[in-house]
C-alpha cells in the first residue's frame, strides 16, 4: 500500500532518493555536454566546420543512419535537420541491407552514429558508401574504430561515464549525440539566415504553425472593430465598446488613420460625472501601438507582452484594417 507521507522537500528536510538520482543523472549528462563543448573549442571545432561545410555543399539530401538508441538519436537529428531547412531523413541500419539503400543517392552525405563504431550491421552502408563515393560522417567516441577509419570526416565524441550506476544505458552518450546533431543543425540554419518565415513552411500544425502565421490570421476586420471617430461622445463610444466586446474602441481621423485608442482602463482612469458626456478626443490614449498585418504572431506576442497590453490596432497605408485582442490569440492557442 503506498504510503501516503508526504515528500520531504530541500527546505523540509532531506531530498528524496528518485529526486538524488535525477540530480545525479542530470549532473552526469551535463557533465559529457560539457565534455563537448570543451573538445568543439579544440581539435574537434576545426573538423565540425568541414562536416558542416560537406553538408551545405552537398546537392542531395544528409542520410542519418544508427541503431540501437543511436539510432533512436538519429531520428530525432534528421527531423531537426529537416525542419530547419537542410534535407534530411532517417535510414535504418539494419533496414538499409533490406532495400533502402535504394534511397540514397551519389548527391547525398551519410551521417552515421555508433558510439562503439564497430556495430557490424554497419558494414552495408560503409561498403555502399565506399562503392558510390558517397560522402560519410562517423558520430563516434572512437575515431580508430570500423566505423572511423571508413568515414570521410570523424566527429570523435569525447568519452564520457554514462549517468546509468553501472554505466551501460546509453544515457550521456546520447545526450551528446543529439546534442551533436543540434549543433549541426543550427550551424547550417545560421550560415544560410534560415528565417522565420522559412521555418513557418515546415511548420504549418500545432502551436508553432499557429504562432508563426501573421496578425492578419487573427486581427478582426470589417464591422468586427469597434470604431468611432474624432468629436464622439463618449457615450456613444461606450456604446461600441460593450457591443463589439473587445474592452476598446479605436478612434479614427477623417482619414481613417488611427487617432487615438480607449480602453476599459482608460474609462476606470477618467471616471467622473461627466465622463459620458465628454469627447473622446479627452479621454483617448493617443498614439497606441499599431502593427502591420504582415507581422508575424510571434512578434506580436512579444510586442503585447512587452507593452503589457491586451489589445492591438492593425493599421496598413496608415489606414485601421483590424484589431487583435490577447483572447482571440488564447482561443486560437498562439499566446
Amino acid at each position: 500500500m503506498p504510503s501516503s507521507k508526504p515528500l520531504m522537500t530541500q527546505s523540509s528536510g532531506p531530498i528524496p532518493d528518485s529526486v538524488e538520482s535525477a540530480l545525479r543523472t542530470l549532473e552526469t549528462e551535463s557533465g559529457g555536454i560539457n565534455a563537448l563543448a570543451a573538445a568543439l573549442r579544440g581539435p574537434l571545432g576545426a573538423t565540425f566546420a568541414k562536416a558542416v561545410d560537406l553538408i551545405r555543399n552537398a546537392k542531395g539530401r544528409v542520410i542519418v543512419t544508427g541503431l540501437g538508441k543511436s539510432g533512436h538519436m538519429g531520428r530525432k537529428i534528421a527531423a531537426t535537420l529537416a525542419s530547419t531547412g537542410t534535407p534530411a531523413f532517417f535510414v535504418h541500419t539494419a533496414e538499409a541491407a533490406h532495400g533502402d539503400l535504394g534511397m540514397i543517392t551519389t548527391d547525398d552525405v551519410i551521417m552515421a552514429l555508433s558510439w562503439s563504431g564497430e556495430q557490424p550491421e554497419m558494414k552495408t552502408l560503409v561498403n555502399y558508401s565506399a562503392r558510390f563515393a558517397i560522402p560519410m560522417i562517423a558520430v563516434t567516441s572512437n575515431a580508430s574504430s570500423s566505423l572511423g577509419q571508413a568515414a570521410d570526416i570523424v566527429l570523435e565524441l569525447p568519452k564520457a561515464r554514462e549517468a546509468c550506476p553501472h554505466n551501460l544505458a546509453p544515457t550521456t552518450s546520447t545526450m551528446m549525440q543529439v546534442a551533436i546533431g543540434d549543433a549541426i543543425a543550427i550551424a547550417l540554419l545560421e550560415g544560410r539566415g534560415f528565417t522565420a518565415l522559412e521555418f513557418a513552411h515546415f511548420h504549418p500544425g500545432g502551436k508553432l504553425g499557429a504562432m508563426l502565421k501573421f496578425v492578419r490570421d487573427y486581427m478582426r476586420t470589417g464591422a468586427e472593430i469597434p470604431l468611432k471617430p474624432l468629436g464622439t461622445k463618449m457615450s456613444d463610444a461606450v456604446m461600441e465598446m460593450s457591443a463589439k466586446g473587445l474592452g476598446c474602441v479605436c478612434i479614427v481621423d477623417d482619414a481613417g488613420g488611427v487617432a487615438g485608442i480607449i480602453t476599459d482602463g482608460d474609462l476606470r482612469r477618467h471616471m467622473r460625472p461627466d465622463l459620458l458626456t465628454a469627447s473622446v478626443d479627452d479621454i483617448m490614449t493617443r498614439q497606441p501601438k499599431t502593427v502591420p498585418p504582415s507581422m508575424l504572431a510571434t512578434e506580436m506576442i512579444e510586442v503585447l507582452n512587452t507593452r503589457k497590453i491586451t489589445t492591438l490596432v492593425v493599421t496598413e497605408a496608415d489606414k485601421v484594417v483590424g484589431i487583435v485582442h490577447l483572447h482571440d490569440l488564447l482561443r486560437a492557442g498562439v499566446a
